[in-house]
């Protein structure tokens, strides 16, 4: 693969059919990453059984995954802007199928402790890509429907890994018992790989950039050193050097954001593009994306432990249960970004806060009415209701965040939205420790469990809503209106066109205007 992308001599209109195909295959990859990382929580029992994985190891096969991935992605992203979106994603997608394989086939623990650490790091390759890819090749009024789809599939993901997960271990094809899970990344990355060279317009940032290493290392040395102590605090009784570390990193990105200052006033190549939190839609956005990852971690944690280990249902029947909220995610991601918001505005994000409280609110009281003894049934009106409200959330968020982020930093702001959700969820998990289990007594005879995860299960819940009304709070530092919403197509079409202009004009630096798509040669 070349470092340039030719285009042909034709451009098309915005109804070019290789664009769809193109979103088409960032988001199978992007699905790729959701379901990896919900989908070996299932396995893990398997795991430990037929590998013979100590419990620390177990804890890195899911940790690692995740440390990995935080740590990597605003580099990630930064690549991107710099050596071509195209470029990295294929990278991204490659690496993370090789390493999948290396997962499935992998001889003993180690091996797959150090496969996921590799997956991990090329999903972080890969996935600040795909909204950068969506940014750069479709037109600003178009945005909102693809965000809208964007929505629906990490709905999908959030729910599809688990149930997934399970088939694939209880159908114990070909007694390889847990590997499937991993194996079946397989045929879907070649194809993506193989197909996102054809269809995919390679984009970059249309000044020339250059990759920031000290940088990377304060990055990725401040994110370790706050989600290190986060994911193992609890297996290794929250030592102080834990506390030590995740109040270093605060030192650590204190002087990352003074350096930064001074790369960009000196080269203006910096890592992280601080001009971005003077957009008030991206600041406002990365904080309510924080939050919001923050509840989330918490929820779909103790969800689990409620489902498997407190009312002691299968793995599969968990997996199902959750499928109403799938679907009311995916169903309401739609709807919000294609309907609701171009009429009502940020509304509806602020709508979609107070419905999921709402149904966080209904889940307490039915978890509190039944007990231990609830059906699967009983749990779908919260669960519709919980997922009406994600929904209207998730695909307005990105949308919004990114609104009125400069293309040429498009790569470095979808890193850093991943980022921010990451070290949420990461942040969640670590006060499930304080929220749920902190409510579980220490030694508990058979007949206790039940309702002693019932009672804690209740108690998390509680927080989830309080921590959905800062979200609905902090919504109101958002734009009323998107950009993309309150200005015409046309006219954005244009502004973003003389954007475009205003590259250095180098021949590898292939900037697709909005009202016309060049479509690149294919490969």
């Amino acid at each position: 693969m070349t470092s340039t992308e030719t285009l042909s001599s034709r451009t098309v209109g915005a109804g070019d059919r290789r664009r769809w195909f193109a979103l088409a295959i960032v988001m199978t990859a992007a699905f790729m990453d959701l379901v990896d990382v919900t989908i070996v929580n299932i396995a893990i029992p398997s795991i430990q059984r037929d590998a013979g994985a100590s419990f620390s190891q177990i804890q890195w096969i899911t940790a690692g995954y995740a440390l990995a991935f935080a740590a990597g992605l605003v580099t990630g992203g930064r690549l991107g802007d710099i050596h071509g979106r195209k470029r990295l994603f294929l990278i991204g997608i490659g690496g993370f199928t090789l390493a999948s394989a290396l997962c499935g086939f992998a001889a003993n623990p180690e091996m797959l402790v150090a496969s996921r650490i590799l997956q991990g790091a090329m999903a972080a390759m890969m996935v600040p890509q795909v909204l950068s890819i969506v940014h750069a090749t479709f037109p600003a009024h178009e945005r909102g429907k693809v965000f809208g789809l964007f929505g629906a599939i990490v709905g999908l993901g959030a729910v599809s890994g688990p149930l997934l997960g399970a088939l694939l271990t209880e159908w114990n094809l070909f007694g390889l018992q847990w590997r499937p899970i991993f194996l079946i990344n397989l045929p879907v990355g070649v194809a993506a790989y193989l197909l996102g060279r054809r269809f995919i317009t390679e984009s970059k940032a249309p000044r020339a950039l250059r990759l920031d290493l000290v940088g990377v290392a304060l990055v990725t040395l401040g994110l370790l050193m706050l989600l290190y102590p986060l994911t193992r605090g609890r297996e290794l009784g929250w030592p102080l050097w834990g506390y030590a570390s995740m109040a270093g990193a605060l030192v650590v990105f204190g002087a990352l954001v003074a350096y930064e200052k001074r790369k960009s006033a000196r080269d203006g190549s910096p890592l992280v593009e601080l001009s971005l939190f003077r957009v008030k839609s991206f600041a406002a956005g990365i904080a309510v994306q924080t939050v919001f990852g923050v509840g989330l971690g918490i929820f779909f944690l103790v969800w689990t432990l409620y489902m498997q280990v407190g009312l002691g249902w299968s793995a599969l029947r968990a997996g199902l249960t959750g499928v109403p909220f799938s679907i009311a995610v995916s169903t309401a991601a739609g709807m919000s970004v294609q309907k609701l918001v171009p009429r009502f505005g940020r509304k509806v994000l602020q709508a979609g806060a107070l419905v999921m409280a709402v149904g966080v609110l209904l889940y307490m009281a039915e978890a509190h009415r039944y007990g231990p003894s609830i059906a699967s049934w009983q749990m779908a009106l919260p669960l519709v209701v919980m997922g009406v409200g994600m929904g209207l959330i998730v695909a307005p968020l990105t949308d919004a965040i990114l609104s009125e982020v400069p293309r040429e930093h498009s790569g470095s702001a979808s890193g850093l939205i991943n980022t921010v959700q990451q070290m949420g969820n990461a942040l969640g998990l670590g006060l499930v420790s304080v929220v749920f289990f902190g409510e579980i007594g220490d030694r508990l005879t058979p007949a206790q469990v039940g309702p002693a995860f019932v009672h804690a299960f209740q108690h998390a819940l509680g927080w989830v809503a309080a921590v959905m009304l800062v979200i609905f709070l902090l919504m109101f530092a958002l734009p009323k209106r998107p950009a993309q919403h309150a200005e015409g197509g046309a006219e954005d079409g244009a502004a973003e066109r003389a954007d475009s202009g205003a590259g250095n004009g180098a021949s590898d630096q292939t900037q697709p205007a909005d009202g016309a798509q060049p479509v690149g040669a294919a490969r």
